[in-house]
């Protein structure tokens, strides 16, 4: 395994910059993911690390080496990809030492490292199958196996869960992590869904507009995300958010300084449901989403402001009936409203 580090990378299709200077450290032994919505240069870094896109400016390096001229295949990452890449003339077996021949690696440790790979990923019955013969799961399963018998120093993955439906996607994600934790290796990993990014990484990398917005554990940008579009895309349901004049008038005058002119934000799961009039926010019921082992409350303020609230129990109250919420002051966050930058309160 080996640390990863970026240095001011920049990259521009023409006249067009997508990459605004990225400085990262990704240490040895850990799992980093970046994760933001659509377009954001997530996979475009990933690439960048692998040597399938060129850097416009800057530098990477794995360990203490600059990679920005190395051969993808010199590199020492592997990458799996969102669509498995298999060969589906070849079976699973050829399929993950098809690299290692292309090496040419002495087949017995080409075998050693393909069974070895096929044990950890309980793929061992699969081996003289072709891919048409696998479940979606199964070759996604292949396809970290193709990536594990290279021994690389780094894995990056694009995705690789994108294809899954939604248990498969939950199972997958476990073995992920258990593989991990198994092999102790430096793992960078691509997705759009932060639910994955908070239950599998040792440290977030948000991106949006293909700048860094913040970096840290997942503990740490759900509790103080640097502002407010991290607030509101880590969590779920996302941030809600008010100003100080949709609060209750006696409930706005307890708000710290902070909240004079700034946009206030507390979690659904912060809410919780008052019989006291005028607590702190108040809203008309407009639907309720019964989850199970919750509810999500969806509301309207008096000036049509949006907000969801989670609860233990479906409210006992009909459409349009006014609810009251108040929240711990401590889980409430207040943001600027011109730079959306968080502010101490």
């Amino acid at each position: 395994m080996a640390s990863v580090t970026i240095r001011d990378v920049k990259k521009s299709y023409g006249d067009q910059q997508v990459m605004h200077g990225i400085d990262l450290d990704v240490n040895e032994g850990e799992f980093v993911v970046f994760v933001g919505p659509s377009g954001c240069g997530k996979s475009t870094l990933l690439r960048m690390i692998a040597g399938l896109e060129e850097i416009s400016s800057g530098e990477i390096l794995i360990g203490d080496k600059v990679i920005n001229n190395v051969a993808p295949a010199k590199r020492g990452v592997a990458m799996v990809f969102q669509s498995y890449a298999l060969y589906p003339h070849m079976t699973v077996f050829n399929n993950m030492a098809f690299g290692l021949k292309q090496a040419k690696t002495a087949p017995e440790e080409i075998d050693r490292r393909v069974r070895e790979a096929a044990e950890v990923l309980q793929i061992t019955d699969y081996l003289d199958r072709s891919p048409r013969n696998l479940s979606g799961g199964q070759r996604q399963r292949v396809a970290i196996g193709r990536a594990i018998v290279r021994d690389p120093e780094v894995f990056l993955f694009d995705e690789p869960l994108s294809n899954l439906d939604a248990a498969l996607r939950v199972q997958t994600r476990l073995e992920i992590a258990r593989l991990h934790e198994r092999l102790q290796s430096t793992m960078i990993y691509v997705t759009h869904d932060q639910v994955e990014a908070m239950t599998l990484a040792d440290k977030i990398v948000v991106l949006r507009d293909g700048r860094i917005e913040q970096v840290g554990s997942p503990i740490d940008l759900y509790q103080c995300p640097a502002n407010a579009f991290v607030a509101q895309f880590i969590g779920s349901p996302k941030m809600n958010f008010f100003t100080s004049a949709e609060l209750a008038v006696n409930a706005s005058k307890k708000l710290p300084a902070a909240a004079v002119g700034a946009n206030i934000g507390i979690r659904p799961e912060h809410l919780t449901a008052s019989t006291e009039k005028g607590a702190l926010i108040g809203g008309a019921l407009d639907l309720v989403e019964q989850l199970g082992e919750y509810a999500l409350v969806h509301l309207n303020t008096a000036a049509g402001v949006p907000f969801i609230a989670k609860m233990d129990e479906p409210p006992e109250v009909t459409k349009g009936a006014q609810m009251w919420f108040t929240a711990n002051p401590n889980l409430v966050h207040f943001f600027a409203q011109e730079s959306g930058l968080r502010i101490n309160s």
